[in-house]
């Protein structure tokens, strides 16, 4: 059989050689669910399939374990037939992964003590704990100045870089991902209407708003769009154009993954309960 591949860019990857691709919604840090949805779909996994985390992968329970599964299904993955290169397992930047981000860039920020409330304030917390640091530390190093930011912001890097496998899983997270004209495109939360794909910078993951109209007029090319984030926690659902894969985990409500045809055809759906139950895979709602 003729190896899979995926064409990647820095921002993107290009799925459109996937024979199926299974999108997980927001996982949140719930790494029971999250091992429980991995084997619901290790055990319908068909060869050609293809896998798209929608961003929001850490942020909340335990992080390290969350790391930990992600990679350990990843190499599973990677080992079956036929050759799957790394761009075959996609993980998208959420607003968490974005903070996360930003957080180890605050020394530069102008207000770094306002900045680091308002990640707190959305759930940065449980990032910063897993790589070892306190946001009180971080306040006082911001009360000191950049020296001293600079030296805290350090520390969690050396951190994150003393974990394996962790920098360079950070590394690879890509922006959005899609399997071609008139087939599906995978984002985070949302994006804006209005601006071309190349040009959403952030929408991806604070343009929430932005996904109802794409819900009821599409956008661009795709038949369909798929996000694995609802801020507004209106549950997951789908229409004409639009696909929401989260059933609200991370605050109380299943892990769900959404198998998807190359034309966005939703062709399966399964979700693990918090008591991490698993919900019988069910047709498209």
């Amino acid at each position: 059989m003729t190896p899979i591949s995926s064409v990647a860019s820095d921002r993107h990857v290009d799925l459109s050689g996937a024979r199926r691709i299974w999108a997980v919604g927001a996982i949140f840090g719930e790494a029971g669910l999250l091992a429980g949805v991995h084997d619901e779909i290790a055990a319908r996994f068909e060869p050609g399939d293809r896998i798209v985390y929608l961003g929001n992968m850490i942020g909340g329970g335990d992080v390290r374990a969350t790391m930990t599964e992600l990679m350990r299904f990843r190499a599973l993955v990677m080992a079956q037939p036929p050759l799957y290169l790394p761009e075959d397992i996609v993980c998208l930047r959420g607003a968490q992964e974005e903070m996360w981000h930003k957080l180890l860039q605050i020394h530069f920020a102008p207000k770094p003590v306002d900045l680091l409330n308002w990640m707190l304030q959305r759930g940065i917390g449980a990032t910063l704990t897993a790589y070892g640091g306190e946001a009180d530390q971080g306040f006082s190093a911001a009360e000191e100045g950049m020296v001293a930011l600079t030296r805290w912001t350090g520390r969690l890097k050396a951190a994150v870089l003393a974990s394996p496998g962790h920098q360079p899983w950070f590394n690879q997270i890509r922006r959005y991902a899609h399997s071609g004209p008139d087939g599906v495109l995978f984002v985070n939360a949302g994006l804006e209407p209005t601006r071309a794909l190349h040009d959403q910078r952030d929408a991806f993951w604070w343009g929430a708003a932005g996904f109802a109209q794409v819900e009821t007029n599409g956008f661009e090319r795709y038949r369909r769009v798929v996000r694995g984030f609802d801020p507004a926690g209106g549950g997951a659902r789908e229409t004409e154009f639009g696909l929401t894969v989260d059933s609200g985990c991370g605050r109380g409500g299943p892990l769900s993954a959404a198998c998807l045809a190359p034309n966005g055809d939703l062709l399966d759906w399964v979700e693990v309960a918090p008591d991490e139950t698993v919900i019988p895979l069910r047709a498209a709602r």
